[in-house]
């Protein structure tokens, strides 16, 4: 007997600017809606407000006026469910749609909002169903359609908080057997680009972190960051050169560690005050002492350790005294990849949880998405001190939210599907 085998496209035809959506998704009491909805008069007073308070939820040419255009029909799939559409002056018909009610009437907020959340730890989707009920279809599509929002539209709520200090790697991880790698992009404590691809070469690179800049520019046209900090991998700087020619790519002082570390740590002897040596030099106040340090580094170096590959690690840190020394003419610049391993830390425990990609790659593209969003808007742990503080990721880069369920939240901010229209 054949041994049977899936068929899973390796194909990822993705575009993020085919997912605008027409829906406006705004926060309406469930108790009033009906009553607003029936009353245009209150109707549109209610819309007035909303978009003299949020106007990055609706789209830019509101600002000309607007008609209430008609009510669509009550919805099968929630009984009693109806909404409004509204038309522009400058032409277009848009749905307003409350927060309470998922897209394409799939079901109440409130009833998912709870299994979303434990999608956060990979909990598998037939341990939703046995819970929350439904099937395992219903909870994936509710995950992947997530996954159609822009991720920096929807994260980023002012042009003015787009991060101009960035940091980019490489997350290795499985499809179908095969190596796979996703481009994930960081700023201001969120992620703002994830992409699957199957290769780490500058072209496929470049593609993946080409979508974190088509949604960036959705939001600000003149978009470019300052900085980026990487690893030294070629493809990677040359993937973010020709994103942003003017970018300064920062090298990361946090990965020439590691390889010392890892190269050096038999020597017990040495190693403690090569530490030492290594954290004093990144820890200098200006361009010309770094360097100055990393001189009397390479000197001890030469001197103290044997010939072989820990000393290796230690001259090629200092050789490139230079490109880390270009950290000190941007001083917001991310000079490690802390951050950006900080948020890695529980995709991989997620990939983990989920036993990596088994679907098309697609489909794989949008669970990363989908992934990204709940990261974002999902709340910090109670006992973390930034609790105490801001609820989410996205509340953090914002300074304010929409709502407080984390999911209402995310549904608000991804208004029109988070593009600016």
């Amino acid at each position: 007997m054949a041994k049977r085998s899936r068929n899973c496209s390796f194909e990822k035809d993705f575009d993020p600017l085919s997912h605008q959506s027409k829906q406006i998704c705004i926060d309406i009491d469930p108790q009033a809606y009906e009553t607003l909805l029936l009353d245009p008069g209150a109707f549109r007073a209610c819309l007035d407000q909303e978009i003299a308070v949020h106007p990055e939820l609706f789209p830019t040419a509101i600002q000309h006026g607007y008609k209430l255009y008609d009510m669509l029909p009550e919805s099968k799939k929630l009984p009693g469910i109806r909404l409004r559409r509204i038309e522009l002056q400058a032409g277009g018909v848009f749905t307003i749609r409350p927060a309470f009610v998922l897209p394409y009437m799939t079901g109440y907020t409130e009833d998912v909002e709870k299994a979303l959340f434990l999608r956060r730890w990979g909990v598998p989707f037939w341990a939703l169903v046995y819970v929350f009920g439904h099937d395992v279809a219903y909870w994936y599509r509710l995950e992947q359609r997530l996954g159609h929002n822009s991720i920096v539209g929807t994260t980023v709520k002012d042009p003015a908080t787009l991060p101009v200090d960035l940091l980019a790697d490489e997350k290795h991880t499985h499809f179908n057997g095969h190596q796979a790698y996703i481009a994930t992009t960081v700023g201001q404590e969120c992620v703002l680009g994830v992409s699957l691809t199957l290769a780490a070469n500058e072209p496929t690179l470049t593609a993946a972190y080409g979508h974190f800049k088509t949604e960036a520019q959705n939001v600000q046209p003149e978009y470019t960051p300052n900085t980026v900090n990487t690893d030294g991998w070629a493809a990677t700087q040359a993937a973010w050169r020709a994103l942003f020619t003017p970018v300064r790519l920062i090298l990361c002082c946090l990965h020439a560690f590691l390889k010392i570390r890892d190269c050096c740590k038999r020597f017990t002897d040495l190693y403690g005050e090569l530490q030492t040596r290594v954290w004093d030099a990144y820890r200098a106040p200006d361009a010309e002492a770094f360097t100055a340090q990393l001189a009397q580094l390479q000197a001890w170096a030469t001197e103290r350790l044997p010939a072989g590959r820990g000393l290796e690690a230690v001259l090629k840190l200092c050789a490139k005294a230079p490109e880390f020394g270009q950290a000190y003419a941007h001083p917001t610049a991310y000079r490690t990849s802390n951050m950006v391993d900080r948020h890695m830390q529980p995709l991989d425990h997620y990939l983990d949880s989920c036993k990596y990609f088994h679907g098309h790659l697609l489909s794989g593209e949008y669970t990363c998405r989908a992934w990204a969003l709940c990261h974002n808007f999902q709340p910090y742990c109670p006992r973390a001190k930034i609790a105490q503080t801001y609820t989410s990721p996205a509340h953090r880069l914002n300074g304010f939210v929409y709502h407080d369920n984390w999911l209402h939240n995310l549904l608000i901010s991804a208004s029109l599907g988070g593009y600016q229209q």
